[in-house]
Formats: C-alpha cells, sequence, structure tokens
C-alpha cells in the first residue's frame, strides 16, 4: 500500500511555467511589429527520396511578412523552378517530383528570410540532405578456417548510408545469432569471438543493415566457419562442465584485446551527446571487462555498462567527464589494461540570448548575445539579414562586442537584428527585433476570470498585459490593502502573481492594475479555495490464492462541489473492467482470481482539479510450473542423475518434488512414484532396478497444490540380473476337499530384474520329510490335486529369470481342502434365564471329525408356538453362533410365552455339520411391548379423546392399561393422575379442567409380571395460544389501529341514528327479570336504558321480539344450542361463546306481527354483517 506522489509530467509543467514567467513581454498582434521566425526545419534536414521534400518556414508579424530564401548563399529563384512552390502565406517550400526529377539535385544549404516594413529575420542555415541506401557490393566468401579456442572477427563493412543503418547479425535462415560475453557484436558493426569453439560451426553468420527511411533491410553472404579441433565430437554435457577447455582440449591463454588495438586510444566527444567506450579481448577462459576512470569515480548517474560489460556509454556528456578512462580484461591466465583519454568539446551553447526589445521613444535598451563553447565562439552581429557593417550608420547603437546599446531611440531604430556564434564544431544563430512603440497600458486576457484551486497548493494568477513604455503592475486582494508582494507572494514580470501556499483566507477577488505615463488598466480574477482530493482508505498489498475472491478499497473524501471520478490501473495502464471484476465507488472487486490478475493496482481518484493515487500489489499464488528440460547424467548399473530446471512458482515457494518413473514391459504407460526431494534441490541420484527401461518426469509442489507433470526424460534401461527378492503373500488353501490352491503376489517391473520372469512353486506333506514336488509357473496361482483331507503342507514359491534364481524362498505352511464335519455336538443342555434369552452347553467333538478348521458351534433354533390362544407365530429359524472351540453360550431375544426348539451344529470352512438331537424349552411370561397407534385427539375445548391399539407383542397374558397425564403450561407442571384400564377398553375421554393447558399422556400395558414399554403423547396446542400471539403483533400496527379507529367511529355514528330513531318511534324493552312483567314501573325502561347483566341468558315471560323481528313463545329449554346455527356452540379462539343469539324457532310459530318500528342497535350492527 503506498501513495503515489504526483506525477513528473505535474513538476515538469509547473518549472516550465515558471521559467516562462520570467521571459519577455509579447506584442500583442493587432500592433505593428517586426517578424519573428515561428518555425523552421531542422539543421540537418534528411528526407526520403520517395517523397516530396518540405523545408519548413513561417513567420509573425504585422504587416503580415513576405518570404524569400537562398540556396547555398545565393537567391533562389522559387518562380523559375515548376517544381518548386511556397505554401500560402508561410514561407514553406514544397518541392514536387510527381511529374518526375532527381531529389539529389536539390541537395544544399538553404536559408529563409521574413520580411515586412520594419525588419527582416533569418532562419537557421539548414543543409539539405536526401536519405540513400546503397546496395551491398556481392562477393564470394570463403569459408573462415580456425582452430578451436583462437579469437575471430567477422567483418561486416556495411555500405555508407544517410543516415547510418542499424547493424545486426543472422542466419542465412533468419535466426539471430545467440549472443554473450564469449560471441558479441562492436558498436562498428563487427562479430567479435573471444575464443571460438565446436558449437560456432553449427549454423552461418549473415550481417544485416536496416536502414530508416526506406525502411528496407540488405543482407551480406553469410561466413561458414570451419573449426578445427582436437576434440570432434560436440558433446552437449561438455557444455556446463567447469573446465570446459580444459575437457575439450583447448590450451588456455591470456587475454589480449581484438578492439582497440594496443594499449592506448583517444577519443574526442562533443558536449550533451553521448560517450561510447568500448573495449573486446579475446582470451580462454572468455576475459571478464570492468572499467575505471582514473584519478576519481565513474559518474554513476549517467554511466551505463552494455554489450555484457563491453562498452560503457555515459550520457549528457559535460567537460567534468574529460580525462581518462581504462578496461581491465582478466581471466584466471592474468588481465590487461586499454587506457582512453576522452577530451571534450563543445559547439556554441546560449549563456544569453539576445531577446526582442521593447522601447517607448527616448528610451534606452541593449540586445545581449552571450555563447560559450571549446574553441571559444565567435560572434557576428546582423541587421535585417546584412552584416552590421555594411549597413547604415545609427547614431543611436553601439557594437560593444557581444552587445549593442541603444540610446534615445527613435521610430526610425525598428529594425531585426541577428546574432550568429560560431566555432568548428557548430554555430547558433538568434533573431531579436527592437520595436518601439508608444502605447497605453491594456489587458490582454478575459475580464472576471473565475480561478479554482485545491487548499495547499502553489498557484499563480495570470494578469497578460502590454504597454510600451513597459507598464508596472501591482496587485490588491478585495478592492483594498497594500501591493501584494513578498511573503506567501510573488509577482513575476509577465504579471502573474504566485500564491506559494493556497489557504482558506486566500479566498476572495484579485485585482491587477497596470500603470505607465499613458495611462492605467486593470483586470480582476475571483479565486475559490477547495478542500484537496484524498484516499483516506488506500488499498492495500494482497497475496490471494487463484480461484479466489479479492477486494481493494479505496475510500475518498473530496471538495463536495467538485464531481468525483475514481478509475483504477493496472501496472499503470487503463485497467479493463471485465465480467470477473466489479468497480463500486468505495472498491474494486476481482471473481475469481488468475495468474494474470497479478500486479500493482492504481486507484485513481480525482476531479477537475486535483488527484490523488494509491497503490497496492496483489500477488497470485499459483500451482508451480511444470519443470523443464530434464536431464540425464552419471549413468551407471543401478544409478543415474536427473537434473531438472524448476519452473516458475508461481509466487508460492516449491516445497517438493516428486519424480515418477515409467517402464514399457509391465505397465506400459502407467506412472509410478519413485521418490520425493526437498523443493530446495533440482537434481537427485536415483537408485535404478536391474532390466527396467526407465522414463522419469518430475512434479512440483507447493502450498497451492501440484505442477503438471514436466515432458518425460530420454529411456534409460538398465542391465539384467537374478531376482534378489521372491513373491509375497504365498497361501495355500484348499478350494474343494481334495485340492490346495498355491496363490501369491506377483512381482512388479522393478522386482523383476530380467526377462521371463517366472515363478517355482514346491510344496510338500508338513513333518512327513517326503521328497518336494516343484512345477515352474508363469501365473500367479498353481493348483495341487488328488490331497487328502485337511492336511498341512510346507509351501515355498522362488522367482527366476533368464538371468538366475532368487534367493532361497522360506517355507509357509498351508492346508488341502476341507470336508464337511462328521459329528455333531452332544449332551445339549438347555437352561432357561428369563423370558427372553436361554444358556446352552454341550460337550465338544473329535478334532478328526471336524475334517477341516473349527470356525464355530452354531445353533438353529425357531418359535413353534405362543402359549397365548389364538396368537399367530413366525416359525422362521434363526441362528447364533458361537466361535471357536467354546463350550457354552447364550442365546437371546427371544419372545416370552412361548414354545422353542432348537439343534445344533459343528461348522467348518466347507460348511455345516450333522445336526445335535433337538430340544424343546419354553420362555416364561414377561412384559407387553408398547401399545401401538397412540392417538390424542381434541374436539373442543373441554374434552380430548385419547385411542390405541393392543401391543404388537402381549407376551402374556394382558391384565390391562396403566394411563398416567399430567397437566403443564410452559414451565408449571399439575399434579399426575393415573388410570387403569381393562384388557379390553381402548379407548378414554379426559375432561379438561384448565382450557388453555395442555396435557401429557404416558401409556403401557401390563401383565402379571410388570408394565412393559410406555408410549408418550401430548394435545395439540390451544388455538388461542397462536392467536394471541399473532394479535399482540397486529394490535401495534399503525393500519390496524386506525382500521379500528374508524370501525368505532362508524358503530358511533351507527348508535347514534338508532338512538335517534327510538326517539322518535319508542322504547324498545330488551329483556326482563325473571317473574317480572314488562311494564312501565320499571326505571330502566323507562329512559330507554339497556341492562346487560349476567342473568341474560335466563328465559324471559312472555314473549319477546326476536332479533330476525319474529314473535317467540316462551320455552323452558334454554341452552347454547337453541341460540346457535347448527347443532353445536360456535367458539372463539379462546374459548369464548360467539354464537349469534338467533331464536329457536317453534314448529306452531305465528309469522306476521312484524313491527314497524326501528330496529335496535344491535340489529342494526348484525345488519351490517
Amino acid at each position: 500500500m503506498a501513495r503515489q506522489p504526483a506525477p513528473p509530467w505535474v513538476h515538469a509543467a509547473f518549472l516550465f511555467c515558471l521559467l516562462s514567467l520570467g521571459g519577455a513581454i509579447e506584442i500583442p498582434m493587432d500592433l505593428t511589429q517586426p517578424p519573428t521566425i515561428t518555425k523552421q526545419s531542422v539543421k540537418d534536414h534528411i528526407v526520403d527520396p520517395r517523397d516530396n521534400i518540405l523545408i519548413e518556414c513561417e513567420a509573425k508579424g504585422n504587416p503580415a511578412p513576405s518570404f524569400h530564401w537562398t540556396r547555398n548563399s545565393r537567391f533562389f529563384n522559387i518562380a523559375k523552378d515548376p517544381r518548386v512552390s511556397m505554401r500560402r502565406r508561410s514561407g514553406t517550400l514544397v518541392i514536387d517530383f510527381r511529374s518526375g526529377g532527381r531529389p539529389e539535385e536539390y541537395e544544399g544549404e538553404y536559408q529563409c528570410f521574413a520580411r515586412n516594413k520594419f525588419g527582416t529575420a533569418l532562419s537557421n542555415r539548414i543543409r539539405l540532405q536526401v536519405s540513400k541506401s546503397p546496395l551491398w557490393p556481392k562477393e564470394n566468401l570463403d569459408p573462415v578456417v580456425v582452430q578451436e579456442g583462437a579469437p575471430l572477427t567477422l567483418q561486416c563493412n556495411p555500405p555508407p548510408g544517410l543516415p547510418s543503418p542499424v547493424i545486426f547479425w543472422m542466419s542465412s535462415s533468419m535466426e539471430p545469432i545467440a549472443q554473450d560475453k564469449r560471441v558479441s557484436q562492436g558498436h562498428n558493426g563487427d562479430l567479435y569471438f573471444s575464443n571460438v569453439m565446436l558449437q560456432d560451426m553449427q549454423t552461418d553468420y549473415s550481417c544485416n543493415a536496416r536502414f530508416h527511411f526506406t525502411h528496407t533491410i540488405q543482407q551480406k553472404n553469410p561466413f561458414t566457419l570451419k573449426v578445427l579441433t582436437n576434440h570432434p565430437y560436440n558433446d552437449s554435457s561438455l557444455r556446463n562442465h567447469p573446465d570446459m577447455y580444459s575437457a575439450r582440449g583447448v590450451a588456455e591463454r591470456t587475454p589480449s584485446f581484438m578492439y582497440p588495438q594496443g594499449t592506448a586510444s583517444s577519443q574526442m566527444v562533443l558536449r550533451g551527446m553521448d560517450l561510447l567506450l568500448e573495449c573486446i579481448a579475446s582470451g580462454v577462459p572468455t576475459p571478464d571487462i570492468a572499467w575505471y576512470k582514473k584519478g576519481g569515480d565513474l559518474p554513476s548517474d549517467k554511466a551505463k555498462f552494455e554489450n555484457f560489460n563491453k562498452a560503457l556509454r555515459i550520457t549528457n556528456v559535460s567537460e567534468e567527464d574529460s580525462g581518462e578512462y581504462f578496461c581491465l580484461a582478466s581471466n584466471k591466465m592474468g588481465s590487461i589494461r586499454h587506457t582512453i583519454s576522452v577530451r571534450v568539446k563543445a559547439a556554441p551553447y546560449w549563456l544569453d540570448e539576445p531577446k526582442n526589445l521593447i522601447l517607448a521613444p527616448g528610451e534606452d535598451g541593449r540586445l545581449v548575445c552571450r555563447a560559450n563553447g571549446n574553441p571559444k565562439p565567435t560572434v557576428q552581429w546582423m541587421v535585417n539579414g546584412e552584416p552590421l557593417q555594411s549597413a547604415p550608420p545609427n547614431p543611436n547603437r553601439e557594437v560593444a562586442g557581444d552587445t549593442i546599446i541603444f540610446r534615445d531611440t527613435q521610430i526610425s531604430s525598428r529594425a531585426v537584428y541577428q546574432c550568429n556564434t560560431s566555432n568548428e564544431h557548430g554555430y547558433l544563430l538568434a533573431n531579436a527585433f527592437v520595436s518601439v512603440l508608444d502605447v497605453p497600458p491594456r489587458m490582454l486576457s478575459p475580464r472576471n476570470q473565475l480561478i479554482r484551486v485545491i487548499l495547499y497548493n502553489r498557484t499563480r494568477l495570470d494578469c497578460p498585459f502590454f504597454g510600451s513604455p513597459i507598464p508596472t503592475l501591482r496587485w490588491f486582494k478585495n478592492g483594498q490593502g497594500s501591493n501584494l508582494d513578498g511573503g506567501n507572494y510573488h509577482v513575476y514580470e509577465n504579471g502573474s502573481l504566485e500564491i506559494k501556499m493556497i489557504r482558506k483566507e486566500d479566498q476572495g477577488i484579485y485585482t491587477c492594475v497596470a500603470t505607465n505615463i499613458l495611462g492605467k488598466a486593470e483586470n480582476q480574477v475571483r479565486l475559490e479555495v477547495k478542500d484537496p482530493t484524498r484516499i483516506y482508505r488506500m488499498p492495500e498489498d494482497q497475496v490471494a490464492k487463484r480461484g479466489t475472491t479479492v477486494q481493494l478499497e479505496c475510500r475518498v473524501k473530496h471538495d463536495p462541489s467538485l464531481k468525483l471520478t475514481v478509475s483504477w490501473l493496472k501496472d499503470d495502464e487503463p485497467l479493463y473492467i471485465g465480467n470477473r471484476m466489479k468497480k463500486e465507488d468505495d472498491s474494486l472487486t476481482i471473481f475469481g482470481v488468475a495468474e494474470r490478475d497479478q500486479g500493482s493496482y492504481t486507484c485513481v481518484a480525482s476531479t477537475e482539479l486535483d488527484q490523488d493515487l494509491a497503490k497496492a500489489y496483489l500477488t497470485v499464488l499459483g500451482r508451480p510450473d511444470r519443470p523443464r528440460d530434464l536431464e540425464l547424467t552419471d549413468l551407471a548399473e543401478r544409478s543415474v542423475r536427473l537434473t531438472w530446471i524448476p519452473g516458475d512458482d508461481n509466487n508460492s515457494p516449491i516445497t517438493d518434488y516428486v519424480v515418477q518413473f515409467e517402464e514399457d514391459q509391465f505397465q506400459p504407460g502407467v506412472w509410478h512414484d519413485h521418490s520425493k526431494y526437498p523443493g530446495s534441490v533440482n537434481s537427485a541420484v536415483l537408485r535404478l532396478s536391474p532390466y527396467v527401461n526407465y522414463q522419469f518426469r518430475v512434479i512440483a509442489i507447493n502450498e497451492v497444490g501440484s505442477s503438471h507433470p514436466s515432458l518425460p526424460s530420454e529411456r534409460y534401461r538398465t542391465s539384467g540380473a537374478p531376482p534378489e527378492s521372491n513373491p509375497g503373500d504365498v497361501k495355500g488353501e484348499g478350494t474343494r476337499k481334495n485340492n490346495m490352491e498355491i496363490t501369491w503376489t506377483p512381482m512388479n517391473a522393478t522386482s523383476a530384474f530380467g526377462p521371463n520372469l517366472r515363478y517355482i512353486v514346491k510344496w510338500r506333506r508338513r513333518e512327513t520329510r517326503e521328497a518336494w514336488n516343484n512345477v515352474t509357473v508363469w501365473g500367479s496361482r498353481y493348483v495341487v490335486g488328488q490331497t487328502p483331507v485337511y492336511v498341512p503342507y510346507e509351501i515355498r514359491v522362488q522367482a527366476e529369470n533368464d538371468f538366475g534364481k532368487g534367493p532361497e524362498p522360506e517355507s509357509v505352511i498351508g492346508y488341502s481342502g476341507e470336508d464337511y464335519p462328521r459329528a455333531a455336538p452332544t449332551e445339549v443342555k438347555v437352561r432357561v434365564m428369563n423370558s427372553t434369552a436361554i444358556s446352552l452347553q454341550w460337550n465338544r467333538v473329535y478334532s478328526d471329525t471336524v475334517q477341516g478348521q473349527l470356525r464355530e458351534y452354531r445353533a438353529y433354533y425357531w418359535r413353534e408356538s405362543s402359549l397365548l390362544k389364538n396368537l399367530w407365530v413366525s416359525q422362521k429359524r434363526q441362528q447364533a453362533s458361537f466361535p471357536g472351540d467354546r463350550l457354552r453360550g447364550v442365546v437371546s431375544r427371544l419372545f416370552p410365552y412361548s414354545n422353542y426348539k432348537l439343534e445344533m451344529v459343528v461348522v467348518n470352512g466347507r460348511g455345516d455339520g450333522p445336526r445335535s438331537e433337538t430340544k424343546e424349552f419354553t420362555t416364561p411370561e414377561g412384559v407387553p411391548s408398547a401399545p401401538r397407534r397412540f392417538r390424542v385427539r381434541q374436539p373442543n375445548l373441554e374434552t380430548i379423546n385419547l385411542e390405541w391399539d393392543h401391543p404388537e407383542h402381549p407376551n402374556g397374558i394382558m391384565l390391562g392399561y396403566t394411563l398416567k397425564y399430567v397437566a403443564f403450561n410452559g414451565t408449571k407442571v399439575g399434579k399426575q393422575i393415573v388410570e387403569n384400564f381393562s384388557p379390553n377398553q381402548t379407548k378414554f375421554t379426559v375432561q379438561r379442567t384448565d382450557p388453555v393447558s395442555r396435557y401429557r399422556f404416558t401409556l403401557s400395558a401390563r401383565t402379571q409380571v410388570g408394565s412393559g414399554e410406555a408410549v408418550t403423547e401430548e394435545s395439540p396446542a390451544p388455538p388461542n395460544e397462536a392467536y394471541t400471539n399473532n394479535q399482540a403483533d397486529i394490535a401495534t400496527q399503525g393500519w390496524f389501529i386506525g382500521l379500528m379507529c374508524a370501525i368505532a367511529l362508524l358503530v358511533l355514528i351507527l348508535l347514534i341514528v338508532c338512538f335517534i330513531k327510538r326517539s322518535r318511534g319508542g322504547k324498545y324493552p330488551v329483556r326482563e327479570k325473571k317473574d317480572v312483567p314488562l311494564g312501565p314501573e320499571d326505571p330502566k325502561e323507562e329512559d330507554g336504558s339497556f341492562d346487560y347483566s349476567d342473568e341474560d341468558n335466563k328465559p324471559l315471560q312472555g314473549s319477546q321480539t326476536s332479533l330476525d323481528g319474529t314473535i317467540k313463545q316462551q320455552e323452558s329449554d334454554d341452552s347454547l344450542v337453541d341460540y346457535g346455527e347448527g347443532g353445536e356452540g360456535q367458539f372463539n379462539e379462546d374459548g369464548s361463546f360467539i354464537g349469534q343469539y338467533t331464536v329457536k324457532k317453534d314448529k306452531d310459530e305465528t309469522e306476521g306481527n312484524e313491527s314497524s318500528e326501528a330496529t335496535s342497535p344491535v340489529n342494526a350492527i348484525y345488519s351490517l354483517a
């Protein structure tokens, strides 16, 4: 993570701005002025012969200048040459060759003259040359014969071109010649061999010249080499040999210089150019070159080494770089030195270039022309293109060497003066005019400009002006105070005000006032100060594995009045935001990071005034690249050295290398791991097996993963040998009662050690000392037939190939095949332990009757019947195993209250023997299993119905069921209640005592032994719990409160309407207390009040008006069913009754007698529903 400094161009631009602030003041173009050259071609103007020639010359002045040219110091008459024309309003020459002509005819020295009535300005003397790319002379080159180890120079001698061509060496097949410190190209284009080696004959050598203007390449006929050697075999393994030359029989020798010759030389260079010093040496071994300066150090900021240290380049040479330099060539045989004396000369360069002089009538002034060079340049003055000596005399002008002094100038003094300073290395020509004007001050920039600047920055306020005499300029802030100059302010000659560090209080209106004797002028600039753009949370350097997601933060603070733009750079180039990237205001996210995403990421936060940069580096960890260039060396009978070049670790260090091999005899194409080595090595000695045609490859491993395997090495076959081991896992087992199968694990390719691998199989009966039987087998099994039943054998398997036998093998004991046992267990005794288990005991059989290996005693048993009548049972046979030579065991998981039968057998590897006599036993009564399908239903809030089915296994005579239940509400638990039922009862109804609580029921069946497994269920949750929770949530909602308020308002309105109508139409008795007739003496009826007491549900005396307007006779039955709409009453979710009080109709109910009076408020509410 790093905050980036301002780009270099910002500082350069500011420096250029400061330099320009002190320059001469320009005359506005609407005022008369002498000519000024604004554009011209370079002094050495080289042109392409295939194009038209352009010689540029442009100038300004008022009136507009006219142009003419000289060629080779003589007037060039453009009108006489139809190919030559001059551009309109310009002095630029155009020479057109479309209709023919030779460009070479126009070579020469050209100079442009721009003239108006106030003077003449001159261009540089432009030397026009046509580019040349001459053909290479054809020549037949004989092969170059050279002794191995000798030096050699192949000369290029390119044809002279203009400009000089670029030289490079290639083979005739256009392959570049590989260069190193032994073979390299010199600055003159020759190819130097410090010593020739045999491999240099493998190609030819052709010098090529590329010409810049024509874009052509010319190729010289190739050189072929014939190298004489004492070691004719080009063994590539010797190239990296530590003593390569002695290994090839090349004599070693001390260095000597091939270029430059001798021990000393000199070189001249011009100031400002590049100095190139070169030393190329021969020797065996190849010498190393080092550079030194006598009496001092090399200039580290300007010196750099090139061409494998054979060249030293010093850029932008100055006089301090003159002196003696020497190169030192050394190898182990010795060293040699060459000294180069460097002289620095200089073409003229400006110390004080003449500038335009603007004067008022009667003013004094001077033109200064100072230059330096080596040798010292001479100065020549001219006026309007003519030598000053031949110009008309001017009493107001005085020449004093490099200075012209003007006194009491008048209008007639206007002219253009030229200063030409030259020495043997070049010249400088400068134009400077003298203009005499009488002009009051004037402002040259738009009025009332707005300048916005960033806080704490350096800035300048421009106020370009003109006047003659040159006006004085003063700055004021906010129309008051003294002149701004000094401290934080500085005023330049051209009128610009520099504020060195902007502060908030610098904001305001600045006024510049220009004054001379002819008047004054002023302008205003409004300055606004803005907060800087700053990245306060910068992206941080990150290390990520390939395929992960990375987020780079970039949070910015900026002035809110400025528009912010955030962009990203990758490796200092604009970042393309693809579909794997997401750019947000304050971050950049990269999904599925890949190797190509590695690099530096720069967040650029910019406004129209400033910017801030922050950079972070993303390192992507990837699997390593595959190793390459596998090489086998140190070849031996049982080992080889494998060397490889590691691939790129992709930023995660390589921890291990796995070497794999493949052989083409037993498993061609299948790779096996051979060995593993640390990641710090790239060479290993591999132990090999005889008679294997090896091929190797290497896999690199880092913490991210494994690389792709390297390309395979060349094959290497080891010589054969007798086997050094025998096959393993030898076994002898019978597959039938009269055979024995001998098997083993076959040996692989690395243990075969030779061709035709086979196995010598030997066997004989154990302890009989009979002769060995043997047979040779090519597979991995052999079957011995006609063997006695289950007899031990000694077995041996020995490996053999064409080179001999393996070591003598160890004997392995195997057995022939088994037969079924001939005897059954005797004296089988059964003892009942409990209702589900029995214990067994028996006598072992004789070993000779087993006829094999005794695996186990096995009991077969089955359930014959249940002691319960009419209960069906499964008689499926089951078994219990007792491994080994045991005499007792336990059979469990039996069904209680049942009759069982049991038999026992002996088991060996072949199977079961004969059955023993059948034993019968009976299990006692047990506890029943759990009742099945226990169901809890809640038809209403007052009762809970329970139902269940009989147990699947009664396990005895059922005595009944036990039900235990308890009420609970959250953590509160009530008293447990126990109910006992008969064995035939499978239903029960519980009357709820608490409508809110839930119930937990536990049910079990029981026999005389006890209660069996219980089953537990709970009653469902009461509906009002969910309703209450939901109601609490809804009651806090704004919409629900509003709705309830609206309903309440509507009900209130309806009640008021009903009361009004009732007051108009009479009173309506709602009810009557018991045994009290309805009459006017009732005080509550008189004032129209309603009595809603707890006795509302009591029967009324006499008839009453029902809610639907019908008349109903008094009935004694007052149940809630009579008031409901069906057989059952309706209950709210909290258990409260919500049925409508509709009157039960009787068969002899009378119709009619409907009241015409207004309905009651209750009726009105129900009518809305």
